[in-house]
Formats: structure tokens, C-alpha cells, sequence
């Protein structure tokens, strides 16, 4: 009994494929589609078991890869002969096997033998392996690449020699490496990846600060917490991913001519997001902290798909040690009651970074109204993301809680979502004020202000390192005396 298989590949290839694919005893064509959306609807009507689709087709990118293989449809990549270009995209977006569309019918068939894993037993489903590989950078300790340079879905190394995509996105991601206005510490306005110090523990970490609505807060605690865990031997990256009201690149004063994220989205869906494209699309705003700017209007949300917002992202934990995402508040779903088929997401983005997140710092604010939302945010999270919790409350002041304010705010959030310990950031908005004038982090502007040593201890927290306050201690713990050395508590 033969398969159905649907294809959908350029005119100029799919009659003499379609007449290849007929004579396999293991197949038979069931349709051919015209077009990306008719493939996706045949699929969703569940017409095929296998998809053949070819990568100069108008309108395949990563995304329509991504939807078959969630309707557990195997994919054969075809590229036009000679385009290494095409297969190196095709191997990126996750397929593991890609022939020429000039190939003839024993080589198809030889194909779809490797795709079902008839000769070779241990093949696994393309998506199935990049979602354990997902799962294993989340859950495993970190692995040195031994090249510093990020590992695409199929298991293939980057290569950086792949030509730069062209068209708008091409144009945009240009003129943003050329004329944007970022602060260059050495006022050169190159992006020089160089300087990006090799992690011998392998990928980076993605810290996500995400919060419920109501401003507590999220971008000044993104934005400074990357600040405090940047150093050039261990580089950040920050990602403003809100798609509701992005404010990053304000806040650090950055020109954002054009989104660097949206910019990176659109090189990973056309398979040609790499590490040094990656960096040229991230400034460098200060020594060891790099931004990828947000959307500067709500209505572009389209633009971030959850997809290659994923893709992004893992790229990032090639580039940086850590990566830190700000994210907006809203996490429901309720597209499907709007849409019969495959729709836009625009809290996706949201959504995928949890997903990703190796931490997430969670930020409330400190009175009445801001915990109570902060106690039911908690409880969505939990169906959202699995990482690690860090709970922030921010501008922690007498007036709306009443004496004491910490402790009033710490005995609350046991009680009802049982947090543990909180971090707690008091109000200064003096500081906040000066840090925002001047498009700097705290630690630039007001390194002894209230809130910046609360969030220095946070960036304590969630690098796992030894506060700097038990360092100083440590040091001057330890003082000569004659003929002997006496540490002092």
C-alpha cells in the first residue's frame, strides 16, 4: 500500500517531478498544489503523509515548514541543481533530507526510503529531533560547540559564507548596520564580533522578564539586569520582543531606524540568520551588552512570528553568554476563535520566549493593586513555561502597603502564590529619572542608588555568582599582621 504524498514546488520542476514521484512503489501523488496556502490546507484537511516542497517556491519559509511537520506530514526538500545556497537554507529550516529537483526517479525513491527510515532505522522525524534538541540545550548541561558558532535545527553547522538575503529584508537589515545611531564605545560604528569572547560551556541562557499589565516595570528591570550581567569575556544580548509597546532602544537611547528584531526575524525565516548576521543586526551599546531593537509601532506585530522568533533566539545563545528578553504582558490565545485556519499570533512572541526561557524573572509592583495582579499573573505563567521563577517587585515604598513595607510585601506573596523569597526593589525614582535622561543603566549614572543595588543583586541571582557586597567582604576579611596572615570575619 503506497502513501499519499501532496506536492507543492515552481512550475519550471513540478511536472517532470510529479512524473518521477509516480512510478514509486511507496508513494502515490494525491495533489498538486498551485501555492503555499493551498499545501497547508490540503495538509490540514489531512490529504497527505508526505509533503514535497521546493525552496524557490513563492512564499515557503521556515513557518510553512514548521506548520506540516505539527500536522506530522514528512517533508522532502527540493532545491534547484547547483543552488548550495537553497539546500544549506532547506537543511537550516529543519529538513533532513533535500535532493536537486533534477533528480531522477530511483533518486526519489531512494529519497522518501531515507525520509520513512526504511534503510536506515534509527532516522527520526526531522521536527521530532529539533524539538528534543530543543529540549536538551533547556535541560542539559551546556556543550561547547568548539567553533563558538551556533548550531542549526538539523544538526548542521552555520556557514557563514551564505550570501545575504536580498529584497526588502536584505535592504533593511543594510541600512540598519549602516545607519543606525547606536552609541559605539569606540566610535568606529563597525560591528565587530571579534571581541565576542568563545564560551567554553557551550550555548548561553535565555533570561525572559516578563510581568502582568499595568507598567511594573518590565523594560527598567530588562534593560538594567542585562546591564549588570554584561562584561566583554561575557557578553549579553538584549531582545525587545514586546509587541504591544516596545521601549528598549528609547531607554538606552538607541536610533532604531529600523528593528534589529524584526530584521533578524525575516533572515531567520529566509534561513540566513548566522552569527555574524546576527551581530550586525545587534549593536553594541556598551562594552559586552548588545541590543536587538523592538518594533516602533504595535501595528508591525505581525512581523515577529512565534517561528522565527524561536529561531532567533537560539542563535542568541551562540552569540551571547546570556540573552534577555523583554517580552509584553499578554499570554491568551484566543486566535482560533477568530480564524479557521493557521493564524497570526501576536502574543506569540510572548509565548515563545517563555517557551525558550531558561529563567524567568516574573515583575510586579509593590502595592495593593500591582500584587494582586502580580498573585494571578503567577498562577497563567505556570501553564506557559516550566523554567525557573525569580520574583521581582518593584517600587517598594511605605505609602500604599503601610510600615515596613518589604516584609508586608514578602508575607503576602507566601501566603497566596507561595513564591519564596522576593526581590524587592525600592522606590527611586530619582535615579530612574537620571538613568532615563541620560539613556544609560543605572549602574552608568547612579551606581549607588537604591534600586541599582537591588537590581545588582538580582543580576547576582540569576548569573548564580557571588554577590559583589560578600566579594568586597571576602577582601577585606583578609589583612597581614606580623609574621602571620589572619583572616577576620
Amino acid at each position: 500500500m503506497t502513501l499519499p504524498l501532496v506536492t507543492a514546488v515552481a512550475p519550471r520542476w513540478e511536472g517532470a517531478l510529479a512524473g518521477a514521484l509516480s512510478t514509486s512503489r511507496r508513494v502515490h501523488v494525491a495533489r498538486r498544489c498551485a501555492d503555499v496556502a493551498e499545501l497547508l490546507g490540503v495538509v490540514a484537511a489531512g490529504v497527505g503523509r508526505l509533503a514535497v516542497l521546493s525552496a524557490d517556491l513563492r512564499g515557503v519559509e521556515r513557518s510553512v515548514i514548521d506548520a506540516l511537520h505539527e500536522q506530522d506530514v514528512l517533508v522532502l526538500g527540493v532545491h534547484p541543481p547547483g543552488d548550495e545556497a537553497a539546500e544549506r537554507t532547506l537543511r537550516r529550516w529543519g529538513l533532513g533530507v533535500v535532493v536537486p529537483a533534477d533528480t531522477g526517479a530511483e533518486g526519489l525513491d531512494e529519497a522518501l526510503a531515507r525520509l520513512l527510515g526504511e534503510d536506515q532505522p534509527a532516522t527520526r522525524h526531522p521536527d521530532a529531533t529539533h524539538e528534543e534538541g530543543r529540549a536538551e540545550v533547556r535541560s542539559t548541561p551546556r556543550r561547547s560547540t568548539g567553533e563558538g558558532a551556533a548550531t542549526d535545527t538539523a544538526g548542521h553547522g552555520e556557514d557563514h559564507a551564505a550570501p545575504h538575503p536580498s529584497g526588502p529584508a536584505g535592504d533593511d537589515e543594510t541600512a540598519y548596520r549602516e545607519g543606525s545611531g547606536a552609541r559605539d564605545p569606540e566610535g568606529s560604528g563597525e560591528h565587530d564580533i571579534s571581541s565576542l569572547a568563545e564560551d567554553d560551556q557551550g550555548p548561553g541562557s535565555v533570561v525572559v522578564v516578563w510581568g502582568p499589565t499595568g507598567s511594573p516595570g518590565r523594560t527598567t528591570v530588562a534593560v538594567n539586569l542585562a546591564a549588570e550581567l554584561a562584561d566583554p569575556l561575557h557578553p549579553v544580548v538584549l531582545v525587545d520582543a514586546d509587541t504591544y509597546g516596545a521601549s528598549a532602544a528609547q531607554t538606552l537611547a538607541v536610533l532604531d531606524e529600523v528593528p534589529g528584531v524584526a530584521a533578524a526575524a525575516r533572515a531567520a525565516d529566509q534561513g540566513s540568520l548566522d552569527r555574524e548576521t546576527l551581530a550586525g543586526l545587534a549593536p553594541e551599546v556598551r562594552p559586552g551588552l548588545r541590543i536587538l531593537t523592538g518594533l516602533p509601532r504595535a501595528d508591525r506585530w505581525p512581523e515577529l512570528r512565534d517561528v522565527a522568533l524561536a529561531d532567533v533566539l537560539e542563535r542568541c545563545r551562540g552569540l551571547a553568554r546570556t540573552t534577555v528578553v523583554d517580552v509584553a504582558a499578554p499570554l491568551e490565545q484566543d486566535e482560533e476563535l477568530s480564524f479557521d485556519t493557521l493564524a497570526p499570533r501576536r502574543n506569540g512572541a510572548a509565548l515563545t520566549a517563555l517557551d525558550a526561557a531558561d529563567r524567568v524573572v516574573v515583575v510586579g509592583t509593590g502595592d495593593p493593586v500591582g500584587l494582586q495582579r502580580l498573585v494571578r499573573g503567577l498562577d497563567l505563567l505556570s501553564a506557559c513555561t516550566r523554567a525557573e521563577r525569580t520574583v521581582v517587585v518593584t517600587r517598594v515604598r511605605p505609602g500604599p502597603v503601610g510600615p515596613d513595607p518589604g516584609r508586608r510585601i514578602q508575607e503576602a506573596l507566601d501566603r497566596f502564590a507561595s513564591v519564596g523569597r522576593v526581590h524587592l526593589v525600592p522606590e527611586d525614582q530619582e535615579a530612574l529619572d537620571a538613568a532615563l535622561l541620560h539613556g544609560r543603566a543605572l549602574l552608568e549614572v547612579r551606581p549607588r542608588s537604591a534600586a541599582r543595588l537591588a537590581l545588582a543583586g538580582l543580576a547576582d541571582v540569576v548569573a548564580d555568582r557571588v554577590p559583589a557586597s560578600r566579594r568586597a567582604r571576602a577582601a577585606a576579611g583578609r589583612r597581614w599582621l606580623p609574621g602571620r596572615r589572619v583572616a577576620t570575619a
